[in-house]
């Protein structure tokens, strides 16, 4: 290996092909098990930073798991993405100059499997390219057929215990894909409106009733005013009729406490077709529900005839001018209002009155809460349990049809009198259809499709093989965690825990990780309007797999978003090239790594310590990754190999490796390789291509199993001792040199002698004993008792005064100068600390940790000037 820089373009794919030929991402048979599934992504996408964050946070807890000796499946595979993927087909075709509609349903899903064939893997080999490493050969998709299997039985299954039924409802509508959609795939979008004011005549009086609505064209479906009982404007109102301006229609002024006296005008048009929440006042007070839409969005007959055929944002400025003409308009206003979006086709979503299938997610919710209040579910952070209940306790009736040809159609047949047979087959659908009418009738499909989140709510369990085979199910169900965003907590996690529990009578999985967003490095979210979006592709290309991974998950704090910045990227990518150094290093001075499985003798000092420091290192590691502190593991595996190691250990190890002292030498020798090979184990569940690569060059293991990937995780106990804190003690009276120069503002590079008159004896036979190494490592040409005629400075460490001289051209007076004005700058933060401390409000109200926190920081700066004035004194 004798490159001097790490060049992860030559290494990375002929690694990770080195994985996939000898099939090390397979389970290895064991007692212990441990399994995630992938979040399946859609089959259209293409990895963005938040697969990024998340995926690498799934690798790092299988590499670890799997290094633990326990057998491992990471379920991998993708979603067939409903609405996404039949919108982007029919675009293909519309360029190919192809009509859907034309060629039919079966030649339409004939065109998809052929795009899934050709692009469906795009983002698959992009989760390779990060490094994944999940079991390919069990790559799943959710229109496969077992999965399709276990989707039509649940529905069956789901049918006959009544917890699925048809209904008339209102829904989100897409005008533009002319289907149903979830809440999820509704972008709520703050945008600048209007509010129009009109005035609606009351029956038998010269009186109007003032109505503001952003959406005048719904008056074409109004069946009620509304105005709020305890509102004392209207009460004379209440019962009287009033008639529609335009329509003619004469309807009801109605009380309702949905009616807010402080919106608007205090009084509201009801338009139960139209309106969510007008929906629900239509039911309470048995109002008529008139729908004045088609499924493109048009004015059907149910208005007017001249408005027949229009479409809605037509119709609104045809009714506006209409009623300005007829004086029934009274102003507008301009306001910000939120508005849905059909994130798929980008236009306005309607509520709409159409039947659908619904599924009773109230009475699937009951076990699904119950596994969570008992802690068999754990969410991590424990806050998002609370998302997680504030939407199951309100929980809706869930749409689950589709209005596509693209997903699983549903298992429903009509006979010639609408009567619904639902079976996993027609077969099965034609003898329930025989037995009820007593002959063969014509039996016809319900021509709708599940919604995709049905079908990925059975993920835990159907990718692993139920319902015919059990195998996997009973090795690795529930899996023991799943990582995920907290935006799809409900539509997603709340699911797969309904049906978990509703088949398997079992949770899905034991943790529940939530990782928060990425965003830009001003803490922006990322978006194209925006043009601050990082394609992790890109960061890997210019920095390598490794860098970008370490770099989310040394900043995926519990809580917090991740603000990622390219120099972030490219400082871990400089941490890479100083493993690929110490590893020349080690080659250059002929470290052996042959012979090196077991703990090497321990008698030199330095070599005592950072076995020591190994072993800290590895069971705060082991701790963080326990309680999901990824942010905690990668700081504390970063702290152990740059700088304990690199930075201290090797430095250290220079004084013997060129010393003549051939048995410590020898030593110094083992132990390096040792322990580097025990940090390549560290650190390869974070950084696998170069652990890999390096431990591969090196042949750490001269056997058919000599990938790291599968080397066993760091064993042992140690604690520390005297040996171990001698040499905490050099690195400590080196450390207080350089921050002591880097105080003065003295060149780290320079050379300065150290008095030792001044220290107690105990310490004095230290520093005598360690001479070599201290001025070595310390800079310093000479230590001495002796006081000498050069510019001085004292310096505290541990209590004792040393007196350091320098150079004759170090400025005395501008360092005591610049060291005052340092003293005065931390003098006014302990003044604001201690008025903040003396305030009994501050100090009564603010949380606990918050008032101690107050109390560390003013001791330490209380520390800090107390050497700063010993410092000046000295000088």
């Amino acid at each position: 290996m004798s490159n001097d820089k790490y060049i992860h373009s030559d290494v990375e794919d002929k690694i990770y092909s080195y994985w996939e030929k000898n099939g090390l991402f397979k389970p290895k048979e064991n007692l212990k098990k441990f399994s995630i599934v992938i979040p399946p992504p859609n089959v259209t996408g293409s990895l963005h930073m938040g697969h990024a964050l998340n995926n690498s946070i799934q690798d790092l807890l299988v590499r670890y798991h799997r290094m633990n000796n326990y057998e491992t499946l990471w379920q991998p595979g993708t979603d067939h993405a409903g609405i996404a993927t039949q919108a982007l087909v029919e675009r293909k075709l519309i360029a190919e100059k192809i009509d859907k509609n034309e060629i039919g349903r079966d030649k339409f899903i004939e065109k998809v499997w052929e795009w899934k064939e050709q692009y469906g893997d795009i983002i698959i080999n992009q989760l390779k390219k990060l490094g994944c490493s999940c079991d390919w050969s069990r790559n799943a998709f959710t229109m496969d057929e077992n999965l399709s299997k276990s989707v039509i039985k649940v529905f069956v299954d789901l049918y006959n215990k009544d917890l699925i039924y048809k209904d008339k409802k209102l829904v989100n509508w897409d005008t533009v894909l002319k289907t149903a959609i979830s809440d999820l795939e509704v972008d709520q979008r703050e945008v600048n409106s209007k509010i129009y004011y009109i005035q609606y005549p009351i029956d038998g009086t010269d009186e109007f009733i003032t109505i503001a609505t952003t959406r005048p064209e719904t008056m074409l479906g109004d069946t009620a005013i509304a105005v709020n009982p305890k509102d004392d404007r209207f009460k004379s109102f209440v019962g009287k009729k009033v008639t529609i301006p335009i329509v003619g229609r004469k309807i009801n002024i109605i009380e309702d406490e949905y009616a807010d006296p402080e919106q608007g005008t205090g009084a509201l048009k009801i338009t139960p077709a139209h309106d969510f929440n007008d929906y629900d006042v239509g039911q309470r007070n048995n109002l008529e529900i008139i729908n004045i839409f088609t499924e493109a969005g048009k004015i059907n007959e149910n208005a007017p005839k001249e408005y027949i055929g229009l479409d809605r944002f037509e119709a609104r400025k045809k009714i506006l001018k209409e009623l300005k003409e007829k004086d029934f308009f009274v102003k507008q206003e301009n306001i910000k209002n939120k508005v849905p979006y059909g994130d798929r086709s980008n236009s306005i979503i309607e509520p709409f009155l159409t039947e659908q299938w619904f599924a009773d997610a109230e009475k699937l919710s009951v076990k699904a809460k119950e596994v969570v209040n008992s802690k068999k579910t754990n969410f991590f952070p424990e806050n998002w349990s609370k998302t997680y209940f504030q939407w199951m306790n309100n929980i809706e009736p869930w749409c689950i049809s589709r209005q596509l040809w693209w997903g699983h159609q549903i298992p429903a047949w009509y006979g010639p009198d609408k009567k619904i047979f639902v079976a996993n087959n027609e077969e099965e659908a034609k003898k329930l259809a025989n037995k009820h009418y007593g002959k063969d009738e014509e039996l016809i499909r319900d021509p709708d499709v599940l919604d995709t989140w049905f079908s990925s709510g059975l993920w835990p369990f159907a990718t692993l093989g139920w319902p015919d085979n059990k195998d996997y199910v009973e090795k690795f169900y529930p899996t023991s965690v799943l990582v995920t965003g907290f935006d799809i907590i409900f539509f997603w996690v709340a699911r797969m825990i309904m049906f978990g529990t509703e088949f398997l009578n079992k949770e899905p999985f034991k943790d529940i990780y939530v990782h928060a967003l990425v965003r830009d490095e001003k803490g922006q979210k990322m978006s194209k309007s925006k043009g601050n979006v990082i394609d992790p592709l890109d960061l890997i290309e210019k920095y390598s797999a490794d860098a970008l991974r370490f770099t989310l998950l040394s900043m995926a704090s519990p809580g917090t978003d991740v603000k990622l910045s390219e120099d972030r990227v490219k400082g871990y990518r400089n941490f890479l090239n100083k493993l690929w150094n110490a590893n020349n290093f080690l080659i250059t001075n002929e470290c052996d790594f042959s012979d090196i499985d077991k703990v090497p003798n321990l008698s030199v000092n330095i070599n005592k310590w950072i076995y020591a420091e190994l072993i800290e290192a590895k069971s705060k590691i082991e701790k963080n990754l326990i309680d999901y502190r990824f942010d905690e593991a990668a700081k504390n595996a970063y702290q152990f190999a740059w700088h304990s190691y690199c930075d201290w250990y090797l430095e250290l190890s220079k004084t013997i490796l060129f010393s003549d002292n051939d048995e410590a030498k020898s030593e110094v020798k083992k132990v390096s390789s040792y322990i580097f090979k025990q940090i390549l184990i560290l650190l390869h569940p974070f950084i696998p291509f170069v652990t890999e690569e390096i431990w591969l060059k090196n042949k750490f293991d001269n056997s058919s199993k000599d990938f790291l990937m599968l080397a066993n995780w760091p064993r042992g106990k140690i604690n520390k001792d005297s040996n171990t804190e001698h040499v905490e003690n050099i690195i400590s009276i080196i450390s207080e040199i350089r921050s002591f120069k880097n105080e003065l503002n003295v060149g780290p590079g320079s050379f300065i002698d150290m008095s030792i008159n001044d220290i107690n004896d105990k310490q004095k036979k230290f520093i005598n004993d360690n001479k070599i190494i201290l001025q070595k490592l310390g800079r310093i040409n000479n230590i001495t008792n002796d006081d000498l005629d050069k510019p001085a400075a004292t310096m505290v460490v541990s209590g004792d005064l040393f007196k350091i001289y320098f150079d004759k051209d170090v400025d005395l007076k501008l360092i005591k100068e610049n060291l005052t004005s340092k003293q005065n700058r931390i003098q006014e933060e302990m003044n604001k600390i201690s008025q903040r401390l003396e305030n009994k409000s501050f100090v009564d109200r603010a949380p606990k940790e918050i008032v101690e926190q107050e109390k560390t920081n003013y001791n330490n700066l209380k520390n800090d000037i107390d050497k700063i004035l010993v410092t000046i004194k000295g000088i």
